[in-house]
């Protein structure tokens, strides 16, 4: 679930919404989001398609997730037994309801972060080693920001070899992807476009 980055404050979030976790150690388990305006729930359906395309690879693998908001992908990760998942997320109440989370399910704090920032930003350190085995980005609509994490993580080292990236955007548009990087699945489901990507490993 994502919020729209150039409304700030417009109205105090409260507590209605709700995501469920679809398998894994808390399977069926429904936790609360912030239902404040802007905020985009990725679907149930388009989020079972992922994660079966995931099954391979999502245990033991360290994770972040990128525009974070209700925190859905990340925590289905976790409940599937990814190693760590890193959340990014810039607005404070919605960090915070993310922490809350965690606390309800009990997760160990060792395998999850909660970072209160914006993700380009984040992204847009240099890395000595890479970090990450598998990347989310379901980023809000309209401003271009998944071409510009994408570039980001490949520019500044933040992959493993062979990771897997997943982008979500609007249905039909075109995403540039660096030279190498292997586009494994397509779907489009009403307005929304989503795919999976494998990382090749080479220098940039």
């Amino acid at each position: 679930m994502k919020k729209n980055p150039l409304r700030q404050g417009a109205q105090r979030p409260d507590n209605k919404g709700e995501v469920r976790i679809i398998a894994g150690l808390w399977r069926g388990r429904k936790l609360p989001v912030l239902n404040a305006p802007g905020l985009r729930p990725t679907g149930d359906r388009i989020k079972e398609t992922l994660f079966n395309w995931l099954m391979p690879y999502i245990v033991d693998a360290r994770c972040l997730d990128c525009f974070a908001g209700s925190g859905s992908l990340g925590f289905e990760a976790l409940s599937r037994r990814a190693k760590r998942v890193t959340f990014l997320e810039r607005e404070s109440a919605v960090a915070a309801q993310l922490h809350n989370n965690l606390l309800r399910l009990k997760c160990p704090p060792q395998q999850a972060q909660i970072i209160n920032q914006d993700s380009l930003q984040y992204l847009n350190q240099a890395q000595n080693t890479p970090h990450f085995d598998l990347v989310f980005l379901d980023p809000p609509f309209h401003f271009n920001l998944a071409e510009k994490a994408i570039a980001l993580l490949h520019q500044h080292n933040w992959l493993s070899p062979e990771a897997l990236i997943y982008v979500e955007t609007e249905k039909d548009k075109p995403l540039p992807v660096p030279a190498g990087w292997q586009l494994l699945k397509e779907k489009s489901t009403g307005q929304v476009s989503y795919r999976l990507y494998r990382h090749s490993g080479a220098p940039v």
